[in-house]
């Protein structure tokens, strides 16, 4: 039995904390509620986030790339689905009660949930109006679209005269790659990044006109030009008062300085004024050698603090290997000064991407079988730290660091270490998937006072399916481990297995392959953790598109080439909407699909601590 705090107050959280448990040790729980059962792509979301507010331990927000507001397939011809122009995807939840319950508001923006279309080819394409939309509001009227990979933190509310304080409140960030909408131009370039506020999540989660208000607009914080895509942006507020840099925001992502070129540094981005403006500072070479089997550029980053205010950031730096899975790097960088300068890159671990597989129908390493979900960028770094937040007091400053290998085919590994000195030595790296499981995504956290490790992840539970014909399983999963003051971390435990699902009921929007996002995440108190995956158990599996996908792959290995690309979600290099050439139009979803088909959903929810007394 462990002591961690005074009595009079450990029995007041106790108390507190027992009002949800029961629900939500139960079981898992639905997290993108909004979402229709149909019709695809209304029913579709993935890549979720989540964060907890330390101040307010009860709060959680949550988002995805959540097509609710997109168009029918119907709407237009019947055999595509497209994303509708101006029409957003950065979903957002709310929870007030440790993560039991979950709401998704619904705002006024560009909308395409209107056009259902009419079977056959006859009716116009969408063209979007003012509408409900389910998703971060205030972008249209900027001139840009949310094009999704969210991000969330939480951390101080500004203080007036400058500074930050809890006293204040609390501000919830919400960071995601944008376009530019229809007919506007608010930066140079393909894709930025921005970041969005609320200092009342009650508000913004009521939806509406006032709950819009509650939303600042987005503000863009990379620094674009012309040539520039940024991607995959991960974003983290100092939430510790014992830390120089209280109140800081970083973000971190890629940089791919032209679609076709290999020069993809990293870059952090920093705000010292509650996200209303941002400086930039690339913290790797733009390339790798070109010689090296790392030849191209790095990504999948993650970006933390300690308690006093030491900025941490990791990446994956690519492997390329044409004929198999190839050993990439995970890297670590650290800033001493609030973000105004970085360490070189050091090189901590080997990482086997999980292209062991390539599908040459889409032009994308997959891991479930032909046709799959895209699985690139399985071997990033999820990291999380235990700062002792929201006061500093008795942080460990413990780094958490999760990934998942892909070595072996059919032995994808969920691997797992901890850091008790600031990343200068680690605990022996471990597998901690369940046996069978097939590690897909995963992501770490850790308690504020260093006590708990929760792991996150999805696995796929079939081997490599050589025909879409064949069943595959997808599943979600929690862990929990002790963690001593010093020393490795204890035993995991699993806490969740979610409901089976099979991945062929997910879909891009080209219909040419599955799809089922880039992440996974979590996020930790002193009394539980929370997770969120992608799930599929909703979904249904379409014959039609099974065999339309076997007809792409099939045409692309006997021509030698690949026939189309992987396009999702919107805001990554090389991205393409058309149909693949050399084969049969798709089938017409609506007609010819269960009205499921598509429906991929966030689920997730949270666990008490299984060791507190």
């Amino acid at each position: 039995m462990r002591s961690r705090a005074p009595a009079r107050a450990l029995l007041a959280g106790l108390l507190a904390f027992a009002a949800f448990a029961p629900a939500a040790m139960a079981a898992d729980t639905r997290i993108s509620v909004g979402s229709p059962v149909g019709p695809f792509s209304q029913n579709k979301q993935n890549e979720p986030a989540i964060a907890v507010d330390q101040n307010h331990p009860s709060v959680l927000a949550a988002g995805s790339n959540d097509e609710i507001d997109m168009e029918a397939c119907n709407a237009g011809p019947d055999d595509d689905c497209p994303f509708t122009p101006g029409v957003g995807v950065n979903g957002i939840y709310f929870s007030f009660d440790s993560g039991a319950h979950w709401t998704q508001p619904t705002y006024t923006g560009l909308s395409g949930r209107g056009c259902l279309g009419a079977i056959g080819d006859g009716d116009p394409p969408c063209t979007a109006t003012s509408g409900p939309i389910g998703t971060v509001p205030n972008f249209a009227r900027n001139g840009l679209v949310g094009d999704g990979d969210p991000a969330l933190a939480f951390g101080p509310r500004p203080a007036a005269g400058g500074g930050f304080s809890y006293a204040n409140g609390s501000r919830l960030y919400y960071a995601s790659l944008a376009s530019a909408a229809p007919g506007a131009a608010p930066f140079k370039g393909f894709e930025a990044i921005t970041v969005s506020h609320t200092d009342n999540p009650q508000a913004a989660a009521a939806g509406g006109t006032a709950g819009a208000a509650a939303w600042s607009d987005p503000v863009i914080a990379s620094k674009q030009n012309g040539a520039l895509f940024s991607d995959k942006e991960q974003i983290w507020a100092d939430n510790a008062s014992s830390s120089r840099f209280f109140g800081n925001v970083y973000v971190c992502y890629a940089q791919f300085r032209g679609q076709q070129s290999r020069s993809q540094p990293l870059a952090v981005l920093t705000s010292r004024n509650g996200g209303d403006s941002w400086t930039q500072k690339q913290i790797t070479p733009a390339t790798n050698n070109p010689n090296s089997p790392n030849g191209f550029g790095r990504s999948g980053c993650t970006v933390r603090t300690d308690s006093t205010g030491v900025v941490y950031v990791f990446d994956y730096q690519f492997a390329f290997n044409p004929l198999g899975a190839a050993p990439g790097t995970i890297q670590m960088s650290k800033s001493f000064d609030g973000g105004a300068t970085f360490t070189r890159p050091v090189d901590l671990f080997t990482a086997f991407d999980t292209c062991n597989r390539f599908e040459p129908s889409i032009g994308r390493c997959v891991e479930d079988g032909f046709g799959g979900a895209r699985s690139d960028l399985s071997p990033s770094p999820s990291v999380d730290i235990a700062n002792g937040a929201p006061d500093g007091a008795g942080a460990t400053n413990r780094i958490v660091m999760s990934w998942v290998d892909g070595q072996t085919l059919n032995a994808e590994a969920v691997r797992y270490t901890s850091s008790t000195n600031g990343g200068s030595q680690w605990e022996p790296v471990r597998d901690i998937q369940a046996a069978g499981d097939r590690g897909y995504y995963s992501a770490p956290s850790v308690s504020p006072d260093g006590r708990d490790v929760y792991v996150v992840y999805n696995a796929f539970t079939t081997p490599f399916r050589t025909t879409t014909a064949t069943p595959r399983n997808l599943v979600g999963v929690v862990k929990h481990a002790d963690t001593p003051v010093t020393g490795a971390t204890g035993a995991f435990a699993t806490l969740n297995r979610g409901a089976n699902g099979d991945p062929r009921g997910s879909s891009q929007n080209n219909l040419a392959a599955e799809f089922l996002g880039d992440y996974v995440y979590s996020a930790a108190t002193n009394t539980y953790g929370a997770g969120v995956w992608n799930d599929m158990r909703n979904g249904a599996d379409c014959q039609s598109i099974d065999a339309y996908r076997q007809a792409l792959h099939d045409e692309a290995v006997a021509s030698g080439q690949q026939t189309a690309e992987a396009e999702e979600p919107r805001g990554e290099p090389g991205k393409d909407e058309g149909e693949p050439e050399d084969v049969a139009a798709p089938p017409d979803v609506q007609q010819q699909c269960p009205a499921a088909f598509g429906n991929s959903d966030i689920y997730g929810g949270s666990w008490a601590d299984p060791s507190a007394p």
